[in-house]
């Protein structure tokens, strides 16, 4: 039988206690699972993912899909992307630098187009949008030791009191994700446009949460693994999206889509430690609704060279989990109780100089979690309960900006995007009752309180794009 425990909240809710699973568990239910991700064509990338009420990208299709329908012409694109990830962790007054770089084909789509002109209809398009985004999460974060914090166990043998010293810990995430968009956009003449989008999801990742301590008994220094992890995670989803652009006048763009929640099944599994007894794998499977979303976009055209946009992403429910038991049951009481819907502002613009394009953007995203009190270590190793106003995730700041250039056939896009936030990383924290803690050839070290270290997290990334209208 799987023990599926997994987490306990206590009174006031602004504290807190994670009894028998990984912190990870929150972290990737918005992080991976919810989150707008700003990742497209070069030119969506270059203007921040800000093109809502624009349209005419295959990538507007994850803002609102009436953007589809303003395309005039056949498109097919390709673009290139190269990533950097940079995680600055400080801990006990000592920061230690973790990076990881990839490249990868990240976005291909294209778009048909129905012309209705000849009929002699207000109908003038119908066009359909089939677009594939992939995107690695790749993260590694290690903070350093404190010889200060001191662990006892008084559990694992009779008679016998064992010290353990904290050296180190790290978290490694490995995995990516993936999003199939079909879209079909209409153009009602030249003024309205409708759009509705069919977004399939995947995802997989491995995940581990390892800890280095000094143990008195044996005099001995190694990594201890904590419990359910390490584990490998594949995750397949559903939503889709509707919207609507709307021109107002010759100038200005108005834009309103609603995206349901992606519904997403789980698949997982994982290690189990026992004191005295061999590691045993397991297997489970959940059932996580995230946000529903509603957008609302803005544009200002006052000539064919300028325009600007502005979008709000607004989330309107919190994730849930179907509840099979204790565990989503708990999963769920803490999202009621410590999640806020999150809003998201971008704003991009582009200009055209000739056939030049001048692109720019920047996204700010709100913190999902109120104000949380976690019992924690100082740097001298007392414990105290403290205050967190970014813990598991932090304000998102992304900047874009780019180039292209139109070939009249052919157009190449290329741009720069930096994406930067600052999180609380609390970990360590386990408990014997609820067999929690970390583990090594059966020792089983547990601490009422959390490490916290502060993590700062700075992307580059490099997009080009290639594409052929038709």
């Amino acid at each position: 039988m799987i023990k599926k425990s997994l987490l306990l909240l206590i009174i006031p809710v602004s504290s807190f206690y994670l009894h028998a699973q990984d912190v990870s568990v929150i972290t990737n239910s918005i992080d991976i699972y919810s989150s707008n991700l700003i990742n497209g064509t070069a030119k969506y990338n270059a203007m921040a993912g800000s093109i809502g009420a624009l349209g005419g990208d295959i990538s507007s299709a994850n803002i609102n899909p009436a953007g589809i329908g303003v395309f005039i012409t056949n498109d097919l694109n390709l673009t290139l992307g190269i990533y950097d990830n940079k995680n600055t962790t400080s801990f006990n007054n000592n920061s230690i630098v973790n990076k990881n770089n990839y490249t990868d084909l990240n976005n291909s789509g294209g778009v048909m187009t129905i012309n209705l002109n000849p009929l002699n209809s207000k109908w003038k398009f119908v066009n359909i949008g089939v677009n594939y985004s992939n995107q690695y999460f790749d993260n590694l974060s290690t903070s350093s030791g404190n010889q200060n914090i001191k662990i006892t166990d008084n559990f694992s043998l009779p008679n016998q009191v064992i010290n353990y010293t904290y050296l180190g810990h790290q978290y490694e995430r490995l995995g990516n994700q993936s999003k199939l968009n079909f879209a079909i956009g209409s153009n009602y003449d030249n003024r309205l446009y409708f759009g509705a989008g069919f977004n399939f999801h995947n995802s997989y990742l491995k995940q581990f949460d390892g800890a280095s301590f000094f143990s008195d008994y044996d005099n001995t220094t190694l990594v201890y693994d904590k419990q359910y992890t390490g584990y490998e995670e594949s995750a397949d989803g559903f939503s889709t999206n509707i919207g609507a652009i709307a021109r107002i006048g010759n100038q200005f763009r108005l834009g309103l889509a609603l995206e349901t929640p992606t519904w997403w099944r789980l698949d997982r599994v994982y290690s189990q430690y026992n004191f005295g007894q061999d590691d045993k794998t397991y297997g489970e499977y959940r059932k996580l609704s995230t946000p529903m979303k509603a957008t609302i976009s803005g544009a200002y055209v006052p000539s064919k060279n300028f325009s600007i946009n502005v979008d709000f992403i607004q989330g309107v429910t919190k994730p849930h989990y179907k509840e099979y038991g204790e565990a989503e049951e708990e999963l769920n009481d803490f999202f009621s109780s410590s999640y806020k819907n999150s809003s998201e502002i971008r704003l991009g613009a582009e200009y055209r100089i000739a056939d030049f394009r001048l692109r720019g953007g920047y996204a700010y995203q709100g913190n999902s979690f109120d104000n949380l009190s976690l019992l924690s270590y100082n740097n001298d190793g007392t414990t105290s309960n403290q205050s967190y106003s970014n813990l598991f995730l932090g304000k998102r700041n992304t900047l874009g900006a780019g180039i292209g250039y139109d070939f009249k056939a052919f157009y190449l896009d290329a741009s720069y995007q930096n994406i930067s936030s600052e999180y609380s990383s609390p970990f360590l924290q386990g408990n014997v009752d609820y067999n929690s803690g970390y583990f090594n050839g059966g020792f089983d070290v547990n601490s009422d309180a959390y490490a916290v270290s502060k993590v700062k997290n700075n992307k580059n990334n490099f997009f080009i794009t290639l594409g052929w209208k038709f």
